[in-house]
């Protein structure tokens, strides 16, 4: 990993920022590598994942290791994937039930920070509107669902997906496209991307952050993506 890379995710691990607004104390859960082509931005750690430290370490996290088509230990590999949520922090509980929205100051204050110092990302998975709001803006369209809908406008830098809980069983069933259409052609962009990203490490780079291990030179690969119809709005 490269000094910039490792000591911002140092600072960034112990942000304290938000720290009066969180009801459990602050505990940053996100990871990088240097090398990583793939990024991954959901909302924020709940009760679970504050606790256990490991992003995405629920039944979500489950559902959207699916979606991608990865292996735990491929999606937990940092030199491969990057994952920055969009607040890093639990941010407790709404009134009336359910996970408070991500902190809003988060993503302002690191992901710009972060994401210039992660060149070889060429992907951004962007799980819920959260995300969505943060990366896309003004280019969203009205709803989640439109704006999924719409995911190949947004290509090849995001691909927008809605947030992998329980809550989006129903829009599964009302919008089997996503799975049939949507879920292959990630599927595909992913498996290109993690099987290449232990050889075309950007330049300077010589490890990922949690395993340290050298990477091998570049070798040439050519991949071809699906381009049918897209899914009904």
């Amino acid at each position: 990993m490269s000094p910039p890379l490792a000591a911002l995710l140092a600072e960034a691990r112990a942000c304290v920022h938000c720290a009066q607004h969180l009801p459990l104390g602050p505990r940053p859960v996100l990871r990088a590598g240097a090398s990583a082509r793939l990024m991954i931005v959901g909302q924020a750690p709940g009760k679970k994942v504050h606790a256990s430290g490991v992003p995405w370490d629920d039944a979500s996290g489950r559902r959207l290791r699916a979606w991608l088509g990865l292996a735990p230990e491929d999606f937990y590999d940092a030199s491969r994937v990057a994952i920055l949520p969009t607040g890093f922090c639990y941010p407790g509980r709404l009134p009336r039930g359910g996970d408070a929205p991500p902190r809003p100051e988060c993503a302002p204050l690191w992901h710009p920070r972060l994401r210039a110092v992660l060149p070889a990302v060429e992907l951004t998975v962007l799980a819920g509107s959260y995300a969505q709001a943060f990366y896309l803006g003004s280019r969203r369209e009205r709803t989640l669902g439109e704006t999924v809908a719409a995911w190949r406008r947004y290509l090849p830098d995001f691909l927008p997906t809605p947030h992998p809980s329980w809550r989006v069983n129903n829009w599964l069933k009302q919008n089997p496209w996503f799975e049939a259409e949507v879920v292959p052609e990630l599927q595909a962009r992913v498996t290109a991307l993690t099987a290449l990203s232990r050889i075309r490490p950007p330049a300077g780079s010589v490890a990922g952050e949690e395993t340290g291990t050298a990477v091998a030179k570049p070798i040439s690969l050519s991949v071809q993506y699906r381009n049918g119809p897209g899914p009904a709005s």
